[in-house]
C-alpha cells in the first residue's frame, strides 16, 4: 500500500523514536494532524502558541539529545516558531520544524498568508526540505532527519497544502536513518604539544563548558594531576557542580570572584568544550589551549596558543597520560578556600532567618535546593532567575538545568518545562521564572493541565523587569519606571482558573510549605513568590566603566527622588533594605 506524504513523514519520525509533535494546527496542516490522530504511536500536543511549541522541543531535545518535532501552518503559524527554533539552533539540539505552505499553484503569487519561508528560515536551519512533488518526500525527509541528528541542529520540512495527502509513487530514496557514535580523534602531535605547554606549570586553570559533559571523569583526573582549579560555564553548572572539590565556580557576568580569579591569574588556561562568549572575562596575555569538536570555535573569543579539534574525553585522557604531575597545590588551594567562603556567604544570604519583606529571591532557590529530587530538571528563564538558580543551588547527582543560555530569550521557562516533563514523566520539573517572562508564556499553563504535566513554577514576582533594570543602571541611565514596571495579575488565581494549583508566598516561614506542596502536587503548581526588586545581581568584577555607569545612574535616581519622583525613592529604599537583609 502506498503512503501519502503525511503518512510517510510519520513513518520516518517513528523510526527515529519521535513520540510527539508540538503544534498549532491550521488549514495547511489539517490533513497532517489528522494522520497523527489516526496513528497510535505519535501524539499531537496542541499548544496555545507556536513559539512555546518550539521552546518545548528545545527542552526535550536538550535533555534527551533525541529529535523533537514542532509544527506551524503557512506564514503566520510558521513565523511564530522562529524564536524558539533560534534557541534550539544556538543550543545545538536536534529539532525538526514542519511548516505548511499555500497550495502549490498559488506559490509566488502573494497569496493569502503566503511568505517566503525558505528565505525567512535560512539563518536558522541546517537544512530545509522544500517538497514540491510527492515523490521528493523520501529523499528530503531522510536528509532532514540525518542532518538534524548528525549536526545537532534545526531542520525544516515545507509541505504545500495540496501535497499533504498526495500519494508517493517512487520510494527509491527510502532507507533507514543512519546514526553513528563516531568520534573525532585528534593526531598525536596535538597531544604532545598540549602536554609540553602544560608540563612544569604551577598555575593551570581548566575552563570547562557543556561540551565536556561526556568527559567529566577525564577532566577531573587531569585537574588532580595538574592541581588545576576547574571553572565552568553557565551551561556546565550541572556537569561540574560546586560540590566537586576542584571546582571553584563560574566566571562571566553572573559568575563569582574565585572563578574569575582562577581564569585571569593562571599561567595556562585550558578551555575544554566551550565557546564562552565574554572576551572581557578571558585572559589575553596567557598561554591558552582550546579543545573543541567545532574548528570555528578555536580562537573565536581570545587568542590561543594551541587549538585541538577532537573529542573532549579522548583528547583530555591522552593529554593526561603525557603530562607531568604538578606537586604545587598552592594555586588550587587558594581558590578552593576562596570558593568555600563564597559558598558560605551564599548560604548565609539565603537563610530563612532573612525574613524581611519583601523577601530575597535567594531564599526560594536555597529551599528548593534542599527539597527538590536528586534527578530534578530546572528550567531557568532568562534574567535574574538564572542568577538565583546558579548562585544558591547545586546540581550534583542527576540534576539538569535548561534555559536560553546562548540565545538569551525570555519566555523559555514554562514551555521548556513542558518539553522536559513530556520527555521525563517520572522526574520533577521546576521552572524558575521572572514575572515578566512568565507573563509572556503563561497561556500554555493550560497545556500543562490538559496533558497532565505536573510542572512546578516558581514565579519571582517583584513587579518589574529586574535584569533589564540592572543593565539600564550599568549603562548610566536612571530607572525608567514606565518601561520596567509590571502590573501583574493574581498568579495563583490564574493557575487555579486554568485547572492548576498554586500558593502565594510573602513570608519566609511559608517557603518550605509552598515548595513541599508543589513537590507533592499531581497538578501543575505555581508559587507566586513575592520578592524584593532591590536585590542586586553584580558581576564578579566591576570595571571602571561599569562603576561609573552605576554611580551616574544612582546619582540621577537620587536627584529624581529629591524632586518628588516616588518610584525612584521606592527603588532606593528597596535596594538599601535588600542589602541589609543579606547581612
Amino acid at each position: 500500500m502506498k503512503n501519502t506524504v503525511a503518512e510517510y513523514i510519520l513513518q520516518k519520525l517513528k523510526e527515529v523514536g519521535v513520540k510527539r509533535i508540538w503544534a498549532v494546527t491550521g488549514d495547511a496542516l489539517n490533513a497532517f494532524s489528522d494522520a497523527v490522530q489516526k496513528d497510535e504511536d505519535i501524539d499531537w500536543i496542541s499548544v496555545r502558541h507556536e513559539e512555546n511549541a518550539a521552546f518545548a522541543c528545545y527542552g526535550s531535545a536538550q535533555l534527551t539529545e533525541d529529535l523533537a518535532v514542532c509544527a506551524g501552518t503557512v506564514g503566520p503559524g510558521a513565523l511564530h516558531l522562529i524564536n524558539g527554533l533560534y534557541n534550539a539552533k544556538k543550543a545545538r539540539v536536534p529539532v525538526l520544524a514542519i511548516t505548511g505552505q499555500v497550495p502549490s499553484a498559488n506559490i509566488g503569487t502573494d497569496y493569502f498568508q503566503e511568505t517566503d519561508l525558505k528565505k525567512i528560515f535560512d539563518d536558522i536551519c541546517g537544512f530545509q526540505g522544500i517538497i514540491r512533488n510527492a515523490d521528493q518526500t523520501p529523499r528530503l525527509v531522510t536528509k532532514a532527519l540525518q542532518v538534524a541528528l548528525w549536526d545537532k541542529t534545526v531542520v525544516r520540512l515545507e509541505i504545500p497544502h495540496d501535497l499533504t495527502t498526495a500519494t508517493i509513487d517512487a520510494t527509491y530514496f527510502d532507507h533507514p536513518i543512519i546514526r553513528s557514535k563516531s568520534k573525532l580523534i585528534c593526531p598525536d602531535e596535538d597531544i604532545v604539544k598540549a602536554a609540553e605547554l602544560l608540563s612544569g606549570k604551577k598555575k593551570v586553570t581548566i575552563l570547562a563548558g557543556c561540551g565536556a559533559r561526556d568527559a567529566k571523569e577525564e577532566v577531573l583526573q587531569l585537574s588532580n594531576s595538574l592541581k588545576a582549579p576547574i571553572v565552568h560555564t553557565l551551561k556546565a553548572s550541572d556537569v561540574f557542580d560546586s560540590n566537586i572539590p576542584n571546582v571553584v565556580g563560574l566566571t562571566g557576568l553572573i559568575g563569582n570572584h574565585p572563578g574569575y580569579s582562577a581564569v585571569l591569574n593562571c599561567e595556562v588556561l585550558l578551555m575544554i568544550g566551550t565557546d564562552f562568549p565574554y572576551s572581557n572575562f578571558l585572559p589575553h596575555d596567557k598561554e591558552i589551549i582550546q579543545i573543541d569538536i567545532r574548528p570555528e570555535n578555536l580562537g573565536n573569543r581570545t587568542s590561543i596558543s594551541h587549538g585541538i579539534v577532537g573529542d573532549a574525553a579522548d583528547t583530555v585522557h591522552r593529554i593526561n597520560s603525557k603530562t607531568k604531575i604538578n606537586d604545587d597545590t598552592s594555586f588550587m588551594e587558594s581558590h578552593q578556600k576562596s570558593h568555600k567562603k563564597w559558598l558560605e556567604k551564599m548560604d548565609k544570604e539565603s537563610s530563612l532567618e532573612n525574613d524581611k519583606t519583601p523577601l530575597l529571591p535567594s531564599l526560594f532557590a536555597h529551599e528548593l535546593n534542599k527539597q527538590a529530587s536528586t534527578d530534578a530538571v530546572f528550567s531557568m528563564d532568562t534574567g535574574e532567575s538564572v542568577v538565583w538558580g546558579v548562585r544558591y543551588m547545586t546540581f550534583d547527582n542527576d540534576r539538569r538545568i535548561i534555559g536560553s543560555f546562548n540565545h538569551g530569550s525570555m519566555a523559555v521557562g514554562l514551555p521548556s518545562c513542558l518539553g522536559a516533563q513530556a520527555a521525563y514523566p517520572g522526574r520533577e520539573v521546576w521552572g524558575l521564572v521572572g514575572d515578566g517572562a512568565f507573563g509572556m508564556s503563561m497561556h500554555d499553563l493550560v497545556t500543562a493541565v490538559r496533558y497532565n504535566y505536573p510542572i512546578k513554577m516558581i514565579v519571582f514576582n517583584n513587579s518589574e523587569l529586574g535584569f533589564v533594570k540592572m543593565e539600564m543602571e550599568e549603562a548610566g541611565f536612571a530607572r525608567a519606571d514606565e518601561a520596567l514596571k509590571l502590573q501583574n495579575p493574581d498568579f495563583v488565581a490564574y493557575a487555579k482558573a486554568c485547572g492548576a494549583d498554586g500558593m502565594r508566598v510573602e513570608k519566609a516561614e511559608d517557603i518550605p510549605v509552598a515548595i513541599a506542596k508543589a513537590k507533592n502536587s499531581d497538578k501543575p503548581f505555581v508559587i507566586d513568590a513575592i520578592v524584593t526588586s532591590g536585590a542586586l545581581t553584580l558581576p564578579p568584577k566591576i570595571t571602571l566603566e561599569e562603576a561609573y555607569g552605576f554611580t551616574k545612574s544612582k546619582a540621577k535616581e537620587a536627584i529624581l527622588a529629591l524632586e518628588g519622583d516616588e518610584s525612584q525613592w521606592k527603588n532606593i529604599k528597596s535596594e538599601i533594605k535588600a542589602y541589609f537583609a543579606k547581612k
